[in-house]
């Protein structure tokens, strides 16, 4: 009696399954995030790959961040391209692939001899997938795994918070969030370098965070200028700089009066005391800046000058409200003048920088077509006789260079 042999069942392709359940977490809006370990190629310092989905200019996309030891890079991915690029990557460059979603997780491993294993398993309650608006956020800000914030005593070695640093943190991601939403609705094209200078720049910590997101977030060509008094701070950011490998970012001695760049299309001023504002958006308008981003500090010269109407004597006895009406006058002016230079202006509250109380921002986005001026100049005049302001610092400067 003759027996009839079994044939043998293939391998399960552990690849094609993992791949399938990547691509249906993404279809069914489940997918939280994919890390790519035991990399075996031959980057030097690079750790692992971790992948998030977000959304850039109102498409779902997936991107990668490639973690090296001393810095991350960005790349990001429309949905069919990335999960191409993820197929190909594993096994080929990583051996391990763990896949989180919202209502289970897979583990893809490979041994040393090619043998590969699939694990699966559902968590112990369901998980949150981020809104979209998280996504976006996470993409376009900044989080504290960036090098540089442990470089600069934000974080500790572990890439967490040092509590002493929870004020400077929320000033950086502000400061960010206002220049992301200036980008998008400034003629600023990508494809080409964003030169950018910051006047003040100090010990760096907006400097770096604006050449990490244009670098590494958007993928621009960002070149950056810190502009600092304190000769110590401009080595120790050089130097910072040289070690984290952050090219095309620089800081050099000087002030805003002395050092003038021939072409700029970001201008950053903050804490610019008194008239030094003024000088920093004059310097803005003349480069062809196509953002203006300013946090004045100090308006002594518009409050020597200003005499109030007589009904507005017995509220302005007050050392305080004789202050704030100097800064609002101050600042709104510099707002109208931006206005009649062709810029669309805001202004609005701001986080407080470490050293000081002030915390109002002037943002002036280019516009697209210029407008005629007139009209608006004359009601800054009609402004400025109401006060008796005979002289502002910023109207000095444009009218001698023929802005106005």
């Amino acid at each position: 009696m003759s027996v009839t042999a079994t044939p043998a069942r293939p391998a399960p392709d552990h690849h094609a399954q993992f791949v399938e359940l990547l691509q249906t977490s993404l279809e069914q809006s489940a997918f939280i995030k994919l890390v790519l370990a035991k990399y075996v190629g031959d980057e030097a310092d690079l750790q692992r790959l971790i992948i998030k989905q977000l959304t850039v200019k109102d498409q779902p996309c997936l991107s990668f961040v490639y973690r090296y030891k001393t810095r991350d890079i960005t790349k990001n991915f429309p949905l069919t391209e990335g999960v191409a690029t993820i197929a190909a990557l594993v096994p080929a460059s990583f051996k391990n692939a763990h896949l989180l979603a919202v209502t289970d997780e897979a583990q893809l491993e490979y041994s040393k001899k090619g043998k590969s294993s699939l694990f699966k398993s559902k968590p112990q309650q369901l998980r949150e997938v981020p809104s979209a608006e998280h996504n976006r956020e996470k993409n376009r800000f900044l989080d504290l795994s960036r090098p540089f914030l442990a470089d600069l005593g934000v974080t500790n070695h572990k890439h967490e918070l040092i509590p002493a640093m929870s004020r400077k943190w929320k000033q950086i991601n502000k400061f960010i969030e206002v220049f992301s939403h200036a980008l998008t609705s400034s003629p600023l094209a990508l494809d080409k370098p964003v030169r950018v200078s910051d006047f003040g720049s100090g010990k760096g910590y907006l400097t770096f965070a604006i050449h990490d997101y244009l670098r590494n977030t958007l993928q621009a060509q960002g070149v950056v200028t810190g502009v600092e008094l304190r000769e110590d701070m401009v080595k120790l950011c050089n130097e910072a700089a040289a070690r984290l490998e952050h090219p095309g970012l620089s800081f050099q001695h000087g002030d805003v009066r002395s050092v003038a760049p021939s072409a700029v299309d970001v201008m950053i001023a903050l804490h610019a005391c008194d008239i030094a504002t003024d000088y920093a958006i004059h310097m803005g308008i003349r480069s062809g800046a196509s953002i203006i981003m300013c946090s004045p500090c100090c308006h002594k010269q518009i409050r020597l000058q200003i005499q109030s109407p007589a009904l507005l004597k017995p509220m302005l006895q007050y050392g305080l409200h004789l202050g704030q009406q100097a800064e609002m006058v101050t600042d709104s002016l510099r707002a109208l003048f931006l206005e009649a230079c062709g810029y669309e202006t805001k202004v609005f509250e701001f986080i407080s920088l470490d050293h000081t109380n002030k915390n109002k921002m002037i943002l002036a986005v280019k516009r697209a077509e210029p407008m005629d001026p007139t009209e608006l100049l004359a009601k800054i005049q009609e402004l400025k006789a109401f006060y008796h302001v005979t002289e502002h610092c910023l109207e000095t400067l444009l009218r001698s260079d023929g802005y106005l």
